[in-house]
């Protein structure tokens, strides 16, 4: 597999299997199968894996640590910290933490799930605007000079915080959400990656489906599913929103490639220093996505998409949600 440069020296494979979505219960029918998957990931050659304390919590981490453990020397590991998750018990309060001494205590919990003596890439999974920055990255700063962390990251991070970071401890990558259907990153958050040397890890590439084109506007969602409270997958945005589908499909079909595989070789088309970050539950769907690392898409495929009228509806998230994004 193809590998692309982040910040601070991380190279990693071009994209990233991101295990969000499942392995968070042990009871879960098919935690063998997402860990064989994880390996077979690992035989295709992706090496760059994302997890997160809170993801369960803690038994997502503790699924990748087994499923990782006996290939720990072939790949990369990111989790997160940031949430407010008591350590011992794994009850999550609901909001955000970034305390030095609560970061402290959820990487020696990360540690020991991940099964591992190091994390190569610690995130901040969102902005505690009661802790400074400058104090979050002076603690990874340490745990780096400990050898218990690699690299740094921010996630969903705005312009000032991501500065501020940097001063401290310069960061390796920024992950938040990027997609042919959400380019808010291109104003301000781009140009400053570019400027900082800091690398992009655009997470939901395939706009949590909806860009494979198999999500209709009478395609019913389970109960359980928490696109049901993004404004954007309102059965009235999903209609609106077929006008970019039609778009993809169409470039697909002069390339022999599916709406999927050109929303993601048009983001690896954006930057050399783009490593999307895309999840998914079957082998089928996984080597579709890394298929798209053979698709080129030509500069009149890229013109058309940058020239179409192509108007988004819907909000990316729940305001409550995004009231903690970009901060």
């Amino acid at each position: 597999m193809q590998k692309r440069k982040l910040g601070q020296g991380l190279e990693v494979s071009a994209l990233s299997l991101g295990a969000m979505g499942y392995g968070k219960a042990r009871e879960l029918p098919d935690r063998a199968e997402m860990i064989s998957l994880i390996r077979t990931a690992v035989e295709r050659g992706m090496d760059f894996f994302d997890t997160a304390e809170v993801y369960g919590p803690f038994t997502n981490e503790e699924m990748v640590g087994e499923a990782l453990e006996p290939l720990r020397a072939q790949v990369k590991i990111a989790t997160k910290f940031g949430w407010d998750v008591d350590p011992a018990t794994g009850v999550n309060h609901g909001g955000v933490n970034s305390k030095p001494d609560h970061i402290r205590r959820a990487v020696e919990g990360s540690l020991r799930r991940l099964r591992t003596d190091h994390i190569d890439l610690l995130y901040q999974h969102r902005v505690d605007p009661e802790v400074p920055m400058e104090d979050v990255a002076g603690v990874v700063r340490d745990l780096i000079a400990e050898g218990k962390v690699r690299w740094f990251g921010l996630s969903e991070a705005g312009a000032g915080s991501i500065r501020r970071a940097h001063a401290v401890q310069p960061v390796a990558a920024l992950q938040s959400e990027y997609s042919l259907w959400t380019r808010e990153p291109e104003a301000e958050i781009i140009p400053l990656l570019q400027e900082l040397g800091i690398g992009f890890v655009p997470f939901s590439p395939l706009g949590k489906g909806f860009l494979t084109g198999k999500i209709g506007t009478t395609t019913e969602l389970d109960r359980s599913d928490m696109r049901n409270s993004i404004p954007r997958f309102a059965p009235e945005a999903r209609e609106a929103n077929q006008t970019l589908i039609n778009l993809i499909s169409g470039i697909g079909a002069r390339r022999g490639a599916t709406p999927a595989q050109v929303a993601l070789a048009w983001l690896l088309a954006q930057k050399s220093w783009i490593v999307p970050l895309f999840g998914t539950r079957t082998l089928e769907r996984f080597d579709e996505n890394i298929g798209s690392l053979a698709v080129e898409l030509s500069a009149e495929d890229l013109r058309e998409i940058e020239t179409a009228d192509i108007r988004i509806k819907g909000a990316r998230y729940s305001d409550e949600h995004m009231r903690r994004v970009g901060l």
